[in-house]
Parts: structure tokens; C-alpha cells; sequence
């Protein structure tokens, strides 16, 4: 019997909207100096939302492992060719659209805060700062299609992809769903956050 179901659990939510608040905090402090602290604690934050992520995608639960996006070239170009159509297959976890948007979130996460330390350095390159500014402008456009990517799979299936990541659950068959929410383990990584923010700035 359908009913609503947990899928995402509370730190794969938490780092979803805190990897959001981080990029876009950073990237609205970047170009003043007065502000240059404040750029680099979203960036320490989001490195370390970001190192977080990378091991519970291996230890965390069923949706949020990347075993469970893992998907082959061609399964990505046949869902977008049925997405495109207006019959994509339905997936409870990530699609294969949506899963090439991660992919590239994280990776250009990583690499925006990994130029972005090496770009305090006083010897710091041209080239790093320059690799820095690319990364944050496709970083911007990777964003934008992922937005359009929802709303057209939230329409296309019926199903409101957005709460979903905010109240963890969806539409399924009992046995589908995970087991725990890991709160604590969401409402530590927000402290953590705010230690840091308010231990960096003082």
C-alpha cells in the first residue's frame, strides 16, 4: 500500500540546503574586502559539508549512498530522452539526471574550496584565482539547469520534488523507505557550522 515514506534522511537534507546557503553566502561576499572573512567561513563550511558527504555516500543510508546514482552513460541519455518525451521512469532516490547534477556539485564544490584555499595563499597564482572565478560561473549554470531539472520532474511525475528535501519523504510502497532519520547527526552538523562560523569570525 502507497503511503508516505522516509527517503532522504536528516543529514543528506541538512547538507543539501547548507551546501545552498554556503555557496550563495560566498558568492555574495566575494568581491569586497570587507567581506573577505565572512567568503572564506561559507567556504571552510562547505568544504567541510562537502568532506561529510563524500563519506556518507558510503556509509550512509540507502538513498544517500552513491551506489544508489550510480548510473551508466547511456541510462542518463535514455532518461532525458524520456524526460524529453514526458514519460520518464519514476526513481525514489536520485534519477539519472538528477544524479549527474550531484556529481557535479560535489566535484565542483570540491574544487571551488580547494582554489579557494590555495587562492589565500600570498604566493597564489593568476591561474588559481582565474580557476576559482570558472568554477563559480559554471558552478552557477550546473545550479540553474538542477532547478530546471526539478521543476520538470516534479511536474512530469506529480510529485514535489523541492518538499521532498525538506520534509524527507515521498509517495511509496512501506518496504521502500529507510529506517532511521540520523537527527542528531543533522542537528550536529549544523552546530558544528555555527561553532565554526562564530569561532572564525571572532
Amino acid at each position: 500500500m502507497t503511503q508516505k515514506i522516509l527517503i532522504w534522511d536528516v543529514p543528506t537534507r541538512a547538507f543539501h540546503w547548507m551546501q545552498l546557503v554556503c555557496f550563495v553566502g560566498a558568492y555574495f561576499t566575494a568581491e569586497s574586502e570587507r567581506t573577505r572573512d565572512i567568503h572564506v567561513a561559507f567556504g571552510y563550511i562547505l568544504l567541510g559539508l562537502i568532506l561529510f558527504r563524500l563519506l556518507w555516500g558510503f556509509v550512509g543510508t540507502r538513498y544517500a549512498r552513491f551506489s544508489s546514482f550510480f548510473f551508466y552513460p547511456g541510462q542518463i541519455i535514455d532518461y532525458l530522452s524520456s524526460l524529453f518525451k514526458g514519460n520518464p521512469k519514476h526513481y525514489l532516490g536520485h534519477n539519472p539526471a538528477g544524479s549527474v547534477s550531484v556529481w557535479l556539485l560535489l566535484g565542483l564544490g570540491l574544487f571551488l574550496c580547494v582554489t579557494g584555499v590555495l587562492a589565500l595563499q600570498d604566493d597564489a597564482s593568476d591561474a588559481v584565482i582565474e580557476m576559482h572565478s570558472w568554477a563559480t560561473d559554471i558552478m552557477l549554470v550546473v545550479i540553474a539547469l538542477h532547478l530546471l531539472g526539478v521543476v520538470m520532474s516534479s511536474i512530469l511525475h506529480r510529485e514535489n520534488l523541492a518538499r521532498s528535501m525538506v520534509t524527507g519523504t515521498k509517495p511509496a510502497e512501506a518496504e521502500e523507505g529507510i529506517q532511521g532519520s540520523y537527527l542528531w547527526l543533522g542537528v550536529l552538523m549544523l552546530a558544528v557550522a555555527v561553532v565554526f562560523w562564530f569561532v572564525y569570525l571572532d
